[in-house]
This record gives C-alpha cells, structure tokens and sequence, in this order.
C-alpha cells in the first residue's frame, strides 16, 4: 500500500480517488496535484511508479494542510468561537446546527425533543387493571 501524509491509500482505486482518503484532499484538490505532477489520474495507485509517488508525497506534504495539521487548526477555531461567544460558537457548544438549518422538524433527538406516536406506550383499553 502507498502511503501519503501518513495515510494508507488503496492498491485498488484509480489514483484521482484514493488521494481523496487523506483528510483536506478533496476531488478537486486531489486533480490538481495531479496535473502539477503530471500523472494520469486514471492510473490504479498500484501501477504508480515509487518515483511518481515521492513526487507526489513532495507536492501534498509542501503545499497543502493536511491529516493532523488541518484537524488542529479546525479545533482551534471552533473553539475559539466557542471562547468569544459568537453565535456559531454556541451553537458548537449546544449542539445544534451551526450553518443555519432549521430546528423547528428536522435535528429533533439533537434538541432532546423526542417525540412518539400516541399509542406507543399505552395498554388496551378493555384489558384490567
């Protein structure tokens, strides 16, 4: 297995996809280094030559944030929002959604509004007591 940024990549998969398992490459980020190493993205990770996968260890760990670098820095600015009480820091800190989904129907067991149908718990009606 190649590994890059720490991460195993999968043998199987065309190199364009499986650079998307190392956290921060996305498709698009993952095309573009490959054009700047000028490698075919439809080639199977396995067929890389060990000569093209240092060029691209080079390019990911030089140019980009990656794997623990990025998780960092993402933590730090949720909880620096969390610290200056904005309002996307305290929907951090509550729970909720912070990108302005709504509350009122959907992310109901994340509120703790948990609600059942009416007959869920209740016994018949004719049987004794």
């Amino acid at each position: 297995m190649a590994r890059i940024a720490g991460i195993n990549i999968p043998n199987e998969k065309k190199i364009g996809i499986s650079l998307c398992y190392v956290y921060g490459l996305g498709r698009t980020n993952s095309l573009k280094i490959l054009n700047e190493v000028k490698i075919d993205p439809n080639i199977r990770t396995k067929d890389l030559t060990e000569d093209q996968l240092n060029k691209l260890r080079n390019v990911v760990e030089k140019q980009y944030k990656v794997e623990g670098v990025l998780r960092r820095e993402v933590l730090a600015n949720i909880k620096r929002m969390k610290e200056i009480k904005c309002h996307r820091g305290t929907r951090h800190l509550r729970g909720l959604p912070v990108r302005g989904q709504t509350t009122r129907v959907n992310s109901r067991t994340v509120r703790g509004n948990v609600r059942r149908t009416m007959g869920s718990g209740r016994k018949d009606a004719n049987q004794k007591t």
